[in-house]
């Protein structure tokens, strides 16, 4: 059983996840898209030029985080969210939203990797790196929440407001509150501690801490066994982020068929129906993170656990790509629900399972190069995804990428330490 305390920096720590999450456009980003008159070629090059953005910004962040201090990018984090979204809300062009994607991006950036460092950091600093998976998972608990609410009220708001213009403004203020909470962090989350000692500040010490961040990724990359953890979470993470927001289009087929809202217009009845589907979807998910440490006690491997839920995942990307050629929209949004599930219990055990492995003073630096391989398969597989569902349709683009996945999961699975020792 977990037994750390909800002390208050736990409370920090979920509200930045919740805060985090309040992004109301999530659960419509890509009807937004759909509504000012984008294909879903371009929808998928405006995700692709995100996520190489990210790509190319995440060593460095990282570098820059573990050496300039963390809380300080994540301050520059939630300023570049902020100018991203009011981009969104201001104006209708195409080459507008390429600009407002880079800021977004540098935001992505300098969070990834930074707030599980200080995570981690905490956590090392009282003694209970023995309990990352169920704190973290309680945490991505407090994250899912937010994301719920986020999608309870954005329904609230398209319905009355016609449009999805509307949730880009009101994404603001969670976000200056985030940005607000960073300042609070304690300064001794800002870098590791060596021997007992925070590390000096300095001109110097800066460049001592950023060949110390440089020659420690070098090891990352060296290491096969961190190596393989890497491509085995980057791929199949990489992949959730580029097909997870077309359960929007699922659900908008769903609305049109369910005899609920009879007296709304298709448009109202699709932005009340994906607003309920999402908000129960996040409180799932929140669940299902919170579960992260019962599901790694269950397992004898944390490997064991991560091979399994692998599968399990490409299995239901399959499957809801055969429900929605089928016509059985609702078992599409069963599956693709439990997809989204399987992915939130299988990340804090993934972050269990690197955490291991990374020197803590570089854990900025090490959790960001794990990203950046995830955006870079993203950037790749977003675009693709987008041009196939144009020529060959949503259900068998889904049914050809689950199986990619597959593949995948027999390539890249993970052996415990004992085991190839064994072998």
């Amino acid at each position: 059983m977990s037994t750390f305390a909800r002390d208050k920096q736990y409370i920090k720590f979920s509200s930045y996840g919740f805060l985090k999450n309040l992004r109301f456009f999530d659960a419509y980003i890509l009807l937004f898209f759909r509504e000012m008159g984008i294909s879903y070629t371009l929808i998928g090059v405006l995700f692709s030029i995100r996520e190489i953005l990210t790509n190319l910004m995440e060593i460095p962040s990282g570098l820059i985080a573990d050496t300039f201090g963390r809380r300080r990018s994540m301050v520059f984090c939630f300023a570049s969210y902020i100018v991203s979204f009011a981009l969104f809300f201001l104006f209708s062009e195409y080459w507008v939203y390429v600009i407002a994607m880079v800021f977004f991006a540098l935001g992505e950036a300098f969070r990834t990797g930074t707030h599980k460092a200080m995570i981690l950091e905490h956590l090392r600093l009282n003694h209970l790196l023995h309990l990352k998976a169920d704190y973290y998972g309680h945490t991505r608990g407090w994250s899912q929440a937010g994301s719920a609410l986020s999608a309870f009220l954005a329904a609230i708001m398209v319905f009355y407001s016609g449009g999805y213009r509307i949730i880009f403004l009101f994404s603001i203020i969670p976000y200056i509150l985030g940005l607000l909470l960073m300042i609070s962090y304690p300064k001794e989350l800002d870098f590791a501690v060596v021997d007992g000692k925070m590390p000096p500040a300095g001109p110097g010490a800066w460049k001592q801490q950023f060949v110390r961040s440089f020659s420690s990724l070098g090891l990352l990359i060296r290491s096969k066994e961190i190596r393989r953890g890497i491509l085995n979470f980057s791929m199949f993470d990489g992949l959730f982020k580029a097909i997870k927001d077309y359960l929007q289009p699922v659900i908008e087929q769903l609305a049109l068929i369910l005899p609920f809202f009879l007296a709304f217009s298709g448009e109202e009845r699709a932005a009340l129906l994906i607003g309920l589907v999402y908000t129960l979807l996040f409180l799932l998910t929140s669940f299902a993170s919170s579960r992260a440490g019962a599901v790694r006690r269950r397992v004898a491997e944390t490997e064991r656990g991560l091979n399994l839920l692998f599968l399990l995942g490409a299995l239901m990307v399959m499957l809801t790509g055969y429900f929605y050629l089928s016509g059985w929209s609702y078992l599409a949004v069963v599956t693709f629900i439990i997809y989204y599930m399987i992915q939130n219990i299988r990340r804090p055990l993934a972050l269990d399972y690197i955490s291991d492995r990374i020197e803590g003073s570089v854990m900025a630096t090490g959790l960001s190069g794990e990203s950046q391989i995830k955006t870079l398969i993203t950037a790749i597989l977003a675009p693709l995804f987008g041009l196939a569902v144009d020529t060959s349709g949503l259900g068998m683009t889904l049914i050809i990428f689950g199986a990619m996945l597959v593949f995948f999961a027999v390539l890249l699975r993970l052996v415990a330490v004992q085991q190839a020792e064994s072998a």
